[in-house]
């Protein structure tokens, strides 16, 4: 067997020192990237929280610099930097530049930290490890004790002088050569100082943005049950309900019994929907065990109590867990003085203890829940149930769309009467959306085949603001013009969130042209194909690929000259530059009745015809205008025509 020279016993090393944290940062962190950077921030900021809930100090100072350094400013009882005898050095070595020192590892026996951010000791020392600089005052015993690092290394020792202050102030510098990113967002600070508020009730954070000027104050007073209010803004239809919890045990038999407290509030809403987990005060992204606790709970009762009030239909198939989260506001809020996280990031944990005392908890407590508040559980069981047919009407949707848009239109797969273009350069492709048959003859013939195509839409196509989505893709015309473009749809409501197919890449065309007479008529078949595409593809809006092909209005002809009038307006500039001679004034031809030249001259040529773009500055704007003119709203339909309506009155008889 052959060996490689170059790999010996001397290729084996050890990190020491700031090594250990700037050459590996995502180990600690859980990413080298801007996350990585906000979870180091976390770090100092989960020391200061920890005082605080111990009783020392009741309000957090943060601030963002110009220079991308942060501070935080707590009033706690400051960190002890003298000498340790036990350990024969110096605090401040062990808290700043050790690895796994600290004051915590024995919260679970001990009276202090019993419920602590920190527990391994690593926050504080790999956030010194990886920052350019950091300055640390430390305000303890009745001194100030003073602090500066250079990335990893002390410059000057310990310095001393008398304070009556508490607390401690940690300024420091990210550094680049560590993490790859350090412009931490400003939303990273107002999202983390608000979840910390909310889970440390009464627990003022001040944060100052030195770049934005901007000051912000978070508290909560009464924690769980003020944010829990804040998001329902009186939209929910079961009253906030609050449950707290103590209890001990332990992970496994061999494994040492360790102390739980939890609050759940929790209610129901179809406005929103939200769950989240905090635990020892830190936000759990993934959550891990209080959610599982949380579906294997509520899953279980409420299809307990379905069954029991006879809810679901013969041979129905039972909610999911999704069927619920659909309209559920959840929070929980757990302290352990044991916990195993999933990493040092602290996302999720996987106590097994902490899942089975709250999901035992949660079952009985919505069993009576339900059995004392029998109105609410039966509202509660019929939205669960509605959201539980809505996800599997939309699956069938789903299936029906895939069906019906996925494929290439080919020879054996084809959309009738659609005319294709020859070129396969997307960025040259036109589709030309026309009124009618008799409109496709004249433009198959006065378009340019290279790169025009034609597709014709029969009559008035169905309002898709008032149909549902089932009858919308049961619509030939609809489905046809959707496979016609390529891209799928984008279905945005509460429970059809799965069946958005939408590509923008799919895109067979770079321009999608609506092509109809200059009539009553024509504007309306304009306007549901916009509005088709409004509520399926918006984005095709948003991306500017939406034109109306603008029909002239009259014909004004002059011996062998012709002009064209697209408005009242350039009716009236040709006729005064035609006022001395004699000229013939007509209206303009439907599309159908034009010649193939005269419809190329005047639509389809892009060095004459006038295209006018669909813009989507104003989408609210839009999207009202719809609604009123297209929706189920009669009554604002009936005022806007009372009030506006005389001033369309001129255009369709004009017209």
């Amino acid at each position: 067997m052959s060996t490689d020279n170059n790999y010996t016993n001397d290729s084996i090393v050890s990190l020491k020192g700031a090594d250990r944290v700037r050459k590996r940062p995502s180990v600690i962190f859980g990413s080298d990237g801007i996350d990585g950077c906000c979870h180091s921030v976390f770090e100092v900021l989960s020391n200061s929280i920890d005082e605080a809930r111990e009783g020392y100090g009741n309000k957090i100072e943060i601030t963002r610099f110009f220079d991308k350094s942060i501070s935080i400013r707590d009033y706690g009882r400051g960190i002890p930097v003298e000498y340790n005898e036990r350990e024969e050095r110096y605090n401040w070595e062990l808290i700043f530049c050790e690895l796994y020192a600290g004051g915590k590892f024995d919260n679970n026996d001990g009276e202090t930290y019993s419920y602590s951010l920190g527990l391994n000791g690593l926050g504080l020392c790999s956030t010194q490890y990886s920052a350019e600089y950091m300055d640390a005052e430390v305000y303890y015993n009745g001194n100030k004790f003073s602090l500066h690092f250079e990335r990893g290394e002390n410059v000057g020792g310990l310095r001393q002088e008398t304070s009556n202050e508490t607390g401690s102030l940690i300024h420091w510098l990210p550094d680049n050569e560590v993490f790859t990113d350090i412009n931490i967002p400003l939303e990273y600070y107002l999202e983390t100082l608000k979840r910390q508020a909310i889970v440390n009730a009464g627990l003022v954070f001040e944060f100052y943005d030195e770049e934005s000027g901007a000051s912000y104050t978070f508290c909560y007073e009464n924690g769980l049950t003020d944010y829990i209010d804040e998001l329902n803004n009186e939209q929910n239809f079961t009253k906030p309900v609050l449950w707290t919890n103590e209890a001990r045990g332990r992970d496994r038999e061999d494994k040492p019994e360790y102390k739980l407290k939890y609050e759940i509030a929790f209610c129901f809403n179809n406005e929103i929907n939200l769950m989240e987990y905090y635990h020892n005060s830190s936000f759990l992204e993934y959550g891990g065990s209080p959610d599982k606790a949380a579906r294997a709970a509520f899953l279980s009762e409420l299809d307990g109590f379905i069954k029991s009030a006879n809810l679901y239909k013969k041979d129905e198939k039972k909610i999911n867990f999704n069927d619920i989260s659909d309209s559920l506001v959840f929070i929980s809020n757990s302290f352990s003085t044991i916990t195993s996280y999933e990493n040092q990031t602290k996302k999720s944990i996987t106590n097994k203890f902490i899942q089975e005392s709250m999901t035992e908890f949660l079952k009985r407590q919505l069993e009576v829940y339900f059995i004392e508040n029998k109105f609410d559980a039966e509202k509660i069981a019929n939205q669960v149930l509605i959201n539980k047919r809505s996800r599997e009407s939309a699956e069938k949707t789903r299936i029906n769309i895939k069906k019906k848009l996925t494929g290439n239109i080919d020879l054996s797969n084809r959309v009738e009467k659609f005319v294709n273009c020859r070129t396969k350069d997307t960025t040259r492709r036109e589709i030309y959306i026309v009124e009618g048959d008799s409109a496709l003859g004249a433009c198959k013939l006065g378009r340019d085949a290279e790169f025009q195509a034609i597709m014709p839409v029969r009559g008035k196509i169905l309002n898709c603001l008032k149909a549902d989505y089932e009858k919308i893709f049961n619509n030939d015309i609809i489905t046809d013009l959707l496979r016609v473009l390529g891209c799928g749809v984008e279905i945005k409501t509460r429970h059809n969130t799965d069946l958005s197919s939408f590509d923008l890449s799919q895109l067979r065309w770079d321009k999608i042209i609506i092509c109809t007479d200059a009539d009553v008529d024509g504007f309306q078949i304009r306007t549901l194909i916009l509005t088709m595409l409004y509520r399926l593809t918006p984005t095709l809006i948003t991306e500017k690929k939406v034109y109306i092909a603008e029909s002239p209005l009259y014909e004004i002809t002059q011996g062998k000259k012709t002009f064209f009038a697209y408005s009242e307006a350039e009716k009236n500039a040709v006729l005064k530059k035609l006022s001395a001679q004699k000229y013939r004034i007509q209206r303009s031809k439907g599309l159908g009745e034009n010649e193939p030249d005269m419809m190329w001259l005047t639509t389809m040529c892009p060095d004459s015809r006038k295209l006018i773009l669909v813009m989507p500055e104003d989408i609210k704007k839009t999207q009202d205008t719809f609604e009123l003119l297209l929706g189920e709203n009669l009554k604002g339909r009936k005022d806007f025509i009372e009030e506006f309506g005389h001033k369309y009155i001129d255009l369709s008889e004009v017209v």
